[in-house]
């Protein structure tokens, strides 16, 4: 069936903006996917004179930048024109159902866009989309197993953050806070502590189509985000034999740091890794000294202490930026050793538990994507 037979699609449109207010005056406003949390939109403003109305339970949809986000409305609202409210049919769909129906049909969505500046459906689109639609039985059964595979995913999502979380409460435990150095360790610019640099630079023209996988800043954040990049560029073997040779690649232990986008991120180079990355984009920090290892650099990176030293470089840039001259300028302090491998053992342990987690994670992830395929096809 067409999404229009099983729903009333409702097209959000902006009210006048002099309605808008933070005093809560009139009802919630929300304007696009920007307003969504995890299941339902958190309320930012209000809207005195609304135009287009959702009621509790609707799905709202966005239909524009980006297409498809999904959240259920939790009270009477006024929705503007980055968002469609769907209000279904329960007597010939189930809510839930539908749901994780249009969920499957996110990427279907996103290709029937159009625009030049950002890419919107229309309500003729949403109208037209195919939903499977098996008995109200059926739909009910569909619906209470996927509740079942997405709660199971979400608790170890959120075991993972706990054990992050975890990992970073005894840093501060063992190291004090870095914002005030309240254990009164020694304190040293960066550039004391390491060398740090780039990568050489790699020319269009000394690229190929196979070899060692040549990452740029965005390979790298998906290195860091799901441990799997998916290479699209490389360099000859014979190119980065002769930069191994001459020290111009990053050994295990290495550290690199984003240096574009989002700021300090830190990976720390593995046993396993081999290739090469864009240089201007990634930072490299090496040959540590004064006894600081690389697993203390990396947490203490994540840290709000070195998140404020960086920001505050950033006045008058107009693009979030790191240089190798601001990053030899950070200020680090330097615990003794003995309990930075302390931290080390411990970090390692929760890895441990980390990795079985996330092996359960990913089976969980795979049996949903196959359920959904099979389901809404």
């Amino acid at each position: 069936m067409k999404l229009m037979d099983i729903c009333n699609i409702n097209m959000g449109q902006s009210p006048d903006s002099s309605s808008y207010n933070e005093d809560q005056k009139g009802i919630p406003f929300f304007q696009g996917n920007a307003d969504f949390g995890e299941r339902y939109p958190c309320t930012r403003i209000w809207c005195s004179k609304p135009t287009k109305i959702a009621n509790e339970g609707d799905i709202l949809i966005s239909v524009r930048a980006p297409i498809g986000a999904m959240n259920i409305a939790n009270q009477k609202c006024c929705i503007g024109r980055g968002l469609a409210a769907l209000t279904v049919d329960t007597e010939s769909c189930d809510e839930n159902f539908l749901w994780y129906a249009l969920s499957s049909k996110v990427s279907e969505l996103q290709l029937k866009g159009t625009g030049s500046t950002f890419k919107a459906i229309s309500k003729q689109v949403l109208q037209d989309i195919e939903i499977p639609v098996p008995t109200l039985a059926k739909q009910k059964h569909i619906s209470c197993i996927l509740d079942k595979l997405t709660d199971l995913i979400n608790k170890r999502k959120q075991q993972l953050q706990k054990l992050d979380e975890l990992v970073k409460a005894r840093f501060v435990e063992m190291f004090g806070d870095p914002d005030t150095n309240n254990k009164n360790w020694d304190v040293y610019k960066l550039d004391e502590l390491c060398d740090i640099g780039s990568s050489k630079r790699i020319y269009q023209n000394e690229q190929s189509s196979k070899g060692v996988p040549f990452w740029r800043i965005s390979d790298l954040t998906d290195k860091m985000d799901t441990g799997v990049v998916d290479n699209k560029l490389f360099i000859p073997e014979q190119k980065y034999e002769e930069l191994r040779i001459h020290g111009l690649v990053p050994i295990p232990g290495d550290i690199l740091v984003t240096s574009r986008g989002t700021l300090g991120r830190c990976y720390i180079i593995s046993d396993n890794d081999r290739f090469y990355f864009q240089d201007g984009m990634i930072s490299w920090l090496s040959h540590y000294k004064k006894g600081v290892t690389p697993l203390y650099i990396q947490y203490l990176f994540m840290t709000q202490s070195i998140k404020n030293q960086i920001d505050s470089m950033q006045t008058g840039t107009t693009v979030s930026y790191l240089s190798i001259a601001m990053l030899k300028k950070l200020d680090i302090m330097v615990p003794d050793e003995e309990i930075q491998h302390q931290f080390e053992d411990f970090v390692k342990q929760i890895e441990k538990s980390k990795s079985k987690i996330q092996k359960s994670l990913n089976k969980l992830e795979l049996l949903k994507k196959a359920l959904m395929q099979e389901y809404f096809g």
